[in-house]
């Protein structure tokens, strides 16, 4: 491939790390207010030490791992709602739209990705879902409290 591109042998590698660091600085962060309502579902000990981190040049990582499994989690409940198309008939009357219009809400829900979810979303499919969450900072790992 080099001798394709005409490169010296070690300009390729370079110029890979290159692009690849270009590609996550260039990612966008979640809604500012978006991350504020889901930031206020999770433990209240660890929102100021979560705020500090995201702050920091680097935080956006933590912040898009963070609102990306709460997501994931919603995206799951829809996913079963979809499955239910008595109950979402039912549930779109109640709320005054078609069905078709429910489905199309629902769908639109889960092409959203961590970087495109507004605080409507999170207000419609997050907040009513899950009740609290905590991240382990050294692992990363998290435990999400879901409604019943």
């Amino acid at each position: 491939m080099a001798k394709f591109l005409r490169l010296h042998r070690n300009d390729l590698p370079t110029c890979a790390r290159v692009e690849r660091a270009r590609e996550v600085v260039g990612r966008r962060r979640p809604d500012v207010r978006a991350w504020k309502l889901m930031l206020a579902l999770g433990e209240p000990a660890r929102q100021r030490t979560l705020a500090r981190r995201v702050a920091k040049p680097d935080g956006g990582a933590l912040q898009s791992l963070i609102v990306g499994r709460l997501l994931e989690v919603a995206q799951g409940f829809v996913r079963r709602k979809l499955d239910d198309e008595v109950g979402l008939r039912v549930a779109a009357t109640r709320d005054g739209s078609s069905y078709l219009d429910a489905r199309m809400r629902l769908l639109e829900f889960l092409d959203t990705a961590a970087d495109s979810l507004t605080p409507d979303d999170c207000e419609e499919f997050v907040l009513p879902r899950i009740a609290a969450w905590d991240i382990e900072l050294e692992t990363r790992a998290m435990r999400i409290v879901l409604r019943s």
